[in-house]
């Protein structure tokens, strides 16, 4: 009857127009779709089409088809008009009447400027929900929560864009997202079509959840994808806070935990169950989410309306059990995973680049000259510029730099000699202990860091005591009560290093607390543990037992079970390296080396009896330094290529940053000598630039010249930089995956051309143009012992190209030249052809992906015949026809040394490939000529299934 409905429609409302009519011909269609008569009623009467006898009549119907019957009867009773402007609520309220989308664009319905120009109230619940969602995201992504309570940052003002990668399952980089928009697209970086959740990571404090305050600030506003009516956001840590005997209902999750709709929860929520891809949850912190609660012991649940435990609502939310088709972002420290088929996408955040820096201290300090002086500061301290390539981090030594320059308008100045976090955060704990003292227009706050720290040893003694009680029961929220009984006062909470929770307690109407950052909690715990002379050297070291093998940290790892997964199909978020999931004791580790250093006695002198800091310094210097022997004797070790290499871990990393906190040389030197091997593989540790200077801390005390390879991290300029103590040492400098930019690569040239003793260097896929790639031709020029250069997948185009081709050219030693992924073009085809024609140790070369068409391929070919030295060539991806390939056979009649030929992607036919068959009956030397993915039909390709070097497919 439908069907006939909309054939009668199409042939009536032409004609007639008769509104009357069309409501009569489709009564079936609009009784069965229209859910929401409220909406209706509301609108007649505010247009005053109905009468307050009207909406009575209406309301006494017993159902809501019988409602929607009246409705009509009454409707079409009061004529034309009314009629029209029924149909206009039911357009311009397509949230409320989405079912009706399609038929309302069949009839083509167009209102009169009378109707047009009446007011239309939305009054659908899931439209006012949706509405109440945003101005509450509105409101909490406003601001940017600082130290102080009294002090709140306009996030429109103060957020600055990050780098943010799409990884792979194994974390290969896949590119950079443009915008967050890309984020949450249904193109760009899928891993799992079937997986349902996004899955964001990186170092604490890189920014994962000022992401999601961005994201909630942008949907409040309208900005992301309209089709998103509902957006969830929860904090993991959260779900620690339930009982194992506490259940739920999703829907109660949802409304009551977060938002609770203020008309009809029941039909919001059947819009949500009946449209989930409406929907939007953010989960933050899932390595904040401790439990004893085991989910392998509860079945799943696929029924929204059966209460479960939240832990177990969560699981099946992100495994799209519950709500499949809704968009599920979740964020996480570096070290965490989850079972891959949940995994829709996997982003990594590496922090600020150089030219975000830049934009974020814009930001920050409007009046230039201020900026300048800042800038001019960092740039004369690259250990402090590093720290600022994460954003917490930077935050922080900018809020410093901002005091100073409040208190001492006319120079301020940040430390000049060597910078250590710790240094950071008891700079921004004396900043913030110093700010509850009088102030006075005429007189200036003239403490020194130590009586500061005397005067306020109470309230860090009770800061540290809570931080320490939290993060032994692996806890980052605090009730009220368990906040008093660690003797806290108000003007303790009011410094801000506690803070209540924005979520409502769970217990009830009393806040909850939490810590600012978890780096700040790791921070007084540390401080708890250095000056409470109560604590033993047991548990001083308490936190050290998860650099223990994996065995042994099963053993005596001092943590609960993280949340397990076996009920999503999965082992559990279990890795070989323990120690990868808890930064929390990492960064407490770290801290307390910076504490019990030597430049930090005469603080620690006034709070701690020297007895006790003596006590406890002797017994984490002799722990560290038979943590470090250990670690190193068990690490992975392989030989190859001449090469004694070790396969460094994560932990490494936490060690040295651990021995740079020292800033002991002695310590420094004991590492180095620790390090038994002369080629140090660090890829895929999540390095930072301020890393570069830890590992450089230690390896310039090593003797022997060394192979460092550091691809795929996240080192940029600052951290080669960073890096010059080294580069004496350096034999193999690999650097690929890394942000590296000109200024950079200007570093190496200066560096590496001092000592003349590199023999590969290693830089793919960075940010290198034609100035970087000037100074790379200068290296290659004046280091005669490099062998190896790659520098693919680049910004280097045909100027470059002609810069590296002359130096290779005149290179004696060079024998591996990897181009791929640059644009260098014909003009830099012809200058690498000139370099080939004659070379001496050239063996291989790949120019693929650059742009290279006849003209540069026809070269290649040419330069080829007076060659002996080339045995792999790689030309792939490129623009080479017929012609060049018929140059190639040609070229292959004459060198007989040639031995691989990548002809792969290119425009080549069943010709061409002829002529190099052809060619071949003539060569002896020549092992396969790789042409598949060029423009030949699977049928032509069996013509050459007997001359198996030639591969086609």
């Amino acid at each position: 009857m439908e069907r006939q409905g909309h054939s009668e429609m199409e042939s009536i409302l032409p004609e007639s127009y008769s509104y009357i009519k069309l409501l009569t011909i489709s009564r079936e269609l609009l009784v069965t779709h229209i859910r929401n008569t409220q909406c209706l009623v509301d609108n007649l009467r505010e247009n005053e089409y109905f009468s307050a006898e009207d909406a009575e009549i209406v309301g006494v119907c017993p159902t809501q088809p019988d409602k929607v019957r009246k409705i009509l009867d009454l409707v079409q009773s009061k004529g034309e008009e009314v009629s029209e402007f029924f149909l206009y609520v039911l357009q311009q309220l397509a949230d409320a009447y989405v079912d009706l989308g399609p038929w309302l664009l069949q009839i083509g319905f167009s209102p009169s400027k009378l109707i047009q120009s009446k007011a239309v109230v939305n009054t659908d619940p899931v439209s006012r929900y949706t509405q109440k969602l945003r101005h509450q995201l509105g409101r909490n992504s406003k601001f940017i929560l600082c130290y102080s309570q009294k002090e709140e940052l306009l996030l429109e003002e103060m957020y600055s864009d990050t780098i943010v990668e799409l990884v792979g399952f194994g974390n290969e980089s896949l590119g950079n997202l443009d915008s967050l928009a890309c984020l949450l697209d249904h193109s760009t970086g899928i891993l799992n079509e079937q997986g349902e959740t996004i899955f964001v990571f990186g170092d604490a404090g890189v920014g994962k959840s000022m992401l999601l305050q961005r994201l909630q600030s942008l949907w409040a506003a309208g900005q992301l994808d309209a089709g998103l009516k509902f957006f969830f956001h929860f904090r993991c840590r959260m779900f620690s806070c339930f009982k194992d005997s506490d259940t739920l209902r999703l829907q109660d999750l949802l409304f009551k935990h977060y938002c609770y709709p203020e008309q009809d929860p029941e039909e919001v929520f059947a819009f949500l169950l009946r449209f989930p891809h409406t929907a939007l949850f953010t989960f933050d912190g899932l390595d904040e989410l401790h439990s004893d609660f085991d989910l392998s012991c509860v079945p799943d649940t696929s029924s929204p309306w059966e209460p479960a435990h939240p832990l177990v609502l969560l699981a099946n939310l992100l495994s799209g059990t519950l709500l499949k088709g809704a968009t599920k972002l979740l964020t996480a420290r570096t070290g965490i995973e989850i079972p891959r088929q949940l995994l829709r996408k996997k982003v990594l955040l590496r922090g600020f680049s150089p030219s975000h820096l830049r934009a974020y201290t814009r930001k920050m300090f409007p009046d230039q000259a201020v900026r300048d002086r800042l800038l001019d500061q960092l740039e004369a301290n690259p250990n402090l510029c590093s720290l600022c390539a994460v954003p917490l981090f930077c935050w922080i030594i900018f809020r410093c730099f901002q005091h100073f320059h409040s208190i001492f308008d006319s120079s301020p100045q940040l430390p000049d000699c060597t910078v250590t976090l710790t240094d950071v955060f008891l700079l921004v704990t004396e900043v913030h202990l110093n700010r509850t003292q009088p102030t006075s227009l005429v007189q200036r706050n003239t403490r020194s860091q130590t009586e500061t720290f005397s005067v306020g040893r109470g309230t860090l003694h009770s800061l540290g005591q809570v931080a320490h009680w939290g993060m032994g029961q692996n806890l980052f929220v605090f009730s009220q009560e368990e906040v008093q009984a660690f003797d806290m006062q108000e003007g303790d909470l009011q410094l801000g290093f506690l803070r209540a929770m924005p979520e409502l307690g769970l217990g009830g109407d009393q806040p909850s607390y939490e810590f600012f950052h978890i780096t700040l909690q790791a921070f007084f715990t540390a401080f708890f543990l250095v000056v409470d002379d109560k604590v033993s050297t047991s548990e001083l070291l308490r936190f050290f037992q998860e650099w223990a093998p994996p065995g042994e940290a099963a053993a005596t790892s001092c943590s609960p079970r993280l949340l397990p997964f076996q009920c999503l199909g999965d082992s559990g978020l279990a890795r070989e390296d323990p120690f990868q999931k808890k930064d929390h004791f990492q960064f407490t580790n770290l801290f307390l080396c910076g504490l019990l250093s030597k430049a930090k006695q005469k603080l620690l002198r006034h709070l701690v009896p020297a007895a006790a800091l003596r006590r406890k310094r002797k017994a984490l210097w002799a722990h560290l330094f038979a943590s470090l022997r250990a670690h190193m004797k068990n690490l992975p070790r392989v030989q190859a290529g001449g090469f004694n290499q070790v396969q460094a871990m994560p932990t490494f990393i936490w060690m040295l940053r651990c021995i740079y906190e020292t800033q002991s040389e002695k310590v420094g030197q004991l590492a180095a000598r620790g390090i038994c091997a002369n080629y140090l593989k660090l890829t895929y540790c999540n390095a930072y630039s301020a890393d570069c200077s830890a590992l450089s801390f230690v390896l310039h005390h090593f003797r022997k010249r060394l192979a460092l390879d550091m691809d795929n991290n996240n080192l940029n300029d600052y951290g080669v930089r960073e890096l010059q103590p080294c580069f004496s040492r350096l034999t193999v400098v690999r650097l690929s995956v890394n942000q590296i930019t000109d200024c950079g690569v200007k570093v190496l040239y200066e560096e590496l051309t001092k000592y003349k003793i590199v023999t590969y260097l290693g830089l793919y896929n960075n940010q290198i143009t034609d100035v970087g790639a000037k100074y790379i031709a200068r290296i290659l020029d004046e280091c005669k012992s490099l062998t190896h250069l790659k520098v693919g997948k680049n910004k280097i185009t045909s100027e470059g190209g002609q810069c590296l081709a002359l130096a290779v050219k005149n290179s004696k030693s060079i024998i591996d030249i990897g181009m791929w992924g640059n644009t260098i073009g014909d003009k830099g085809a012809k200058a690498f052809a000139e370099a080939l024609r004659n070379h001496p140790s050239l063996s291989n070369l790949s120019l693929a992906f650059n742009g290279i068409s006849t003209e540069g391929g026809k070269s290649l070919a040419q330069a080829l015949r007076w060659n002996a030295s080339l045995r792999i060539f790689w030309l792939t991806k490129n623009e080479l026809n017929d012609e060049v390939a018929e140059s190639m056979a040609e070229m292959l009649k004459v060198n007989q040394t040639l031995q691989h030929l990548w002809l792969i992607q290119n425009q080549i036919t069943a010709k061409g490939v002829a002529q190099l068959a052809d060619a071949l009956q003539k060569n002896t030397g020549i092992t396969e000529i790789c042409v598949n993915g060029n423009l030949m039909k699977p049928e032509e390709a069996k013509a050459f299934e007997d001359e198996k070097r030639i591969v086609c497919f």
